[in-house]
């Protein structure tokens, strides 16, 4: 149980920046009735990536794809392309499953460098048929040529962070960390 009496910034120098977001997420979380907290636990359960890849939007050419997703692994690695670097859209293609009804299904999507925030992009996808499976893709807009970061300075360094939600509900998180090849 965390209780402040300082402010976020003073607590984030007395123990660290990720446990203060890591509380403030807590705090933020809406007070659920039991059935909809069995409801949530339900849809957690029963969701799963299956499949993802990332390619050259403009091409349709896949770059990366892996095509075994550990569902419970806290950090996953994936070796990708470094052509990807130099397309001007990135085409991401998710293929998930969901035992469960979702009317607001989300995605969060943050690229941290060596821990920190460098880009954050929201996805919706809405309502989402029970005992369905489904593939979502998404366009992400590069940076401009000048303001990208060299395939050697972030290979290694870059950890892409999907959180999942129904609604404001956490679902699901994973982390991969890309190594560019």
């Amino acid at each position: 149980q965390v209780s402040f009496c300082a402010h976020p910034l003073v607590l984030a120098l007395v123990v660290g920046p990720r446990a203060v977001m890591a509380a403030l997420d807590e705090i933020a979380t809406p007070m659920v009735s039991p059935d909809e907290e069995e409801r949530i636990n339900r849809i957690r359960a029963g969701f799963r990536i299956n499949w993802m890849n990332m390619g050259d939007a403009a091409t349709g050419r896949v770059l990366w794809q892996k095509e075994v997703w550990d569902n419970f692994a806290e950090y996953q690695e994936a070796e990708v392309s470094k052509e990807i670097l130099a397309c001007r859209q990135v085409s991401r293609e998710l293929n998930f499953s969901s035992d469960e009804l979702m009317n607001e299904f989300r995605l969060v999507q943050k690229l941290l460098f060596k821990g920190s925030l460098l880009e954050e992009w929201a996805f919706t996808f809405g309502f989402v048929i029970p005992g369905s499976t489904n593939t979502w893709q998404q366009t992400i807009d590069a940076a401009e040529e000048s303001e990208m970061l060299p395939a050697e300075l972030l290979s290694g360094n870059l950890v892409i962070e999907s959180t999942f939600f129904e609604g404001n509900h956490k679902i699901a998180q994973s982390r991969v960390k890309l190594y560019y090849v």
